[in-house]
């Protein structure tokens, strides 16, 4: 992969988007993921700083702003530093 760049579900899973790796893989895979506006059904998409994720989780859809790409999945506080809410959810 690309410097400055992370997997889709790899982030998804350190920005606690998803319980388990394979839970994230599976929102990407089954439709429920956007990057940029377009619908991603690819877990391995190359994410980079600044591109905007929109995830349809039950009762609510997130967007947010990538700003930073995770090293390990850490608590939620380490977690909440990975992105910028654009939307209520």
């Amino acid at each position: 992969m690309r410097e400055g760049r992370q997997r889709l579900d790899k982030w998804l899973w350190f920005a606690r988007f998803a319980r388990t790796r394979t839970l994230a893989a599976r929102l990407v895979s089954d439709g429920f993921v956007r990057v940029n506006g377009a619908r991603s059904d690819n877990p391995a998409k190359a994410l980079g700083i600044g591109d905007v994720v929109t995830v349809a989780v039950a009762h609510a859809t997130l967007a947010v702003r990538v700003t930073d790409l995770g090293t390990r999945r850490g608590p939620a506080e380490e977690a909440k530093g990975l992105y910028e809410a654009l939307s209520e959810g």
